[in-house]
């Protein structure tokens, strides 16, 4: 089952409404759906919990750059002793069309710093990610161009759609763990 939620982004005002930064909307998301606190934070990471009467769930957002997401990762599944696998790391995607989720069990980075950096210091790809597609870049753009942009307006609604999708997708996982999740979402795309 999954106990820690991790979204992804860069932090800092420069970077609040760029598509690199869509796993930390989701978060935010969450942690207002569920009515949580957060607590006081880290040089690490920022975070809230949610108490059921059997679960402890952790919704962090690391604090550092993308790039460095991986000291975060690290740091929390120590402090609450958890294994790789009980992390949902939430995560934008540019092979995905904007709009598109896909929850996964596992698997490389996929060109994607923030992953690689929960990689290398995790030394496993065996984490869960939900992934939601920004792609793709248009042509004669540059990658890190593209993602550290804004959205188009004409995305807005797109996007927020695909952040309440994905924020239930998220709750569906620790839930209803990930298998049932990949089958209700990964068939039934935002």
């Amino acid at each position: 089952m999954i106990s820690l939620v991790l979204g992804l982004g860069n932090i800092g005002d420069r970077y609040r409404g760029n598509r690199h930064n869509l796993g930390f909307r989701v978060l935010q998301r969450l942690i207002a759906d569920n009515q949580l606190q957060m607590q006081p934070g880290t040089s690490k990471y920022d975070w809230a919990i949610k108490e059921t009467e059997t679960a402890k769930i952790i919704f962090a957002m690391p604090n550092t750059y993308m790039n460095c997401s991986g000291i975060a990762a690290k740091a929390l599944l120590q402090r609450y002793s958890l294994e790789p696998d009980r992390m949902l790391v939430v995560v934008d995607d540019i092979n995905l069309p904007l709009g598109r989720i896909r929850i996964r069990a596992g698997g490389s980075e996929g060109g994607h710093n923030g992953l690689a950096s929960i990689i290398a210091e995790l030394e496993t790809e065996n984490f869960s990610r939900l992934r939601l597609g920004i792609g793709p870049i248009p042509e004669g753009v540059e990658q890190v161009e593209f993602v550290l942009g804004d959205f188009k307006q004409s995305e807005t609604e797109s996007v927020e759609k695909m952040i309440a999708t994905a924020s239930e997708a998220a709750m569906f996982c620790v839930q209803h763990g990930l298998n049932e999740a990949m089958s209700e979402y990964n068939q039934n795309p935002a």
